[in-house]
């Protein structure tokens, strides 16, 4: 699988699963920033890749190819019969809907970056058509998206087609459905937020509001990194 880091299944704990966010990679949200040495320096198995469409993985224009993402995650975790899992923005979306799915492979999960918004479908066109074009619109969300996508290393047709995928919002009986132990990270002023629906949706959810962060600074922030590593020992 493109973009795949395949690492051994520890049988003693679970391993951990990465999922970066939108525009990003691996790299970018997880390694640069020190999660997945610092998960490792902990005796966990790290596993994660690029997302189709980002980093190094192929990056088809089709949306329906993006129709799958969930089980392109699904893939790295191999036939590890649970493990814990870490989420931002995208990456906590896409972990949420397979957890609903199958709940029984999650043993803890941490998503960041997320909160109301995965209850609701409205922005992504919004969203695509800035990231597509590269102009800038009046809404900071779709802005900041537009302005990530310019990165170089992106490819702007591949992410408006992860933006135009066949996908629905998550409902609350979705999230009922994931019985694991959930921690929503998010920032006070994280556009993702308030993270309270989100919480009361989940049947165990713990919630951290980092005071005075932004969405995308939330990876790089270590009270994030502490908190999910306290949550993950627990």
């Amino acid at each position: 699988m493109a973009g795949a880091v395949p690492l051994p299944f520890a049988a003693m704990s679970n391993p951990v699963v990465l999922v970066h966010g939108f525009a990003s990679s691996f790299d970018h949200n997880w390694g640069e920033t020190g999660w997945a040495d610092i998960l490792r320096d902990e005796g966990r198995t790290v596993l994660g890749g690029d997302l189709l469409g980002h980093g190094r993985a192929d990056k088809p224009t089709d949306p329906a190819a993006y129709q799958g993402l969930e089980d392109y995650v699904l893939g790295w975790a191999g036939d590890a019969p649970s493990f814990d899992a870490i989420g931002f923005s995208l990456g906590g979306r896409l972990l949420l809907n397979l957890a609903a799915r199958d709940p029984a492979r999650f043993g803890r999960l941490v998503v960041m970056g997320v909160g109301r918004n995965v209850l609701y479908s409205e922005g992504s066109e919004r969203i695509a058509q800035a990231v597509e074009s590269g102009v800038q619109p009046e809404d900071i969300g779709a802005r900041v998206f537009a302005e990530l996508a310019a990165d170089p290393r992106n490819d702007r047709a591949a992410l408006a087609a992860v933006m135009r995928r066949p996908s629905r919002a998550l409902s609350p009986e979705d999230l009922a459905r994931v019985t694991c132990p959930v921690l929503v990270i998010i920032g006070e002023r994280d556009f993702a937020g308030p993270a309270q629906p989100l919480v009361e949706a989940l049947p165990d959810a713990s919630l951290v509001t980092i005071p005075g962060l932004d969405h995308f600074a939330t990876p790089k922030e270590f009270r994030c990194i502490d908190a999910a590593l306290k949550f993950l020992g627990g």
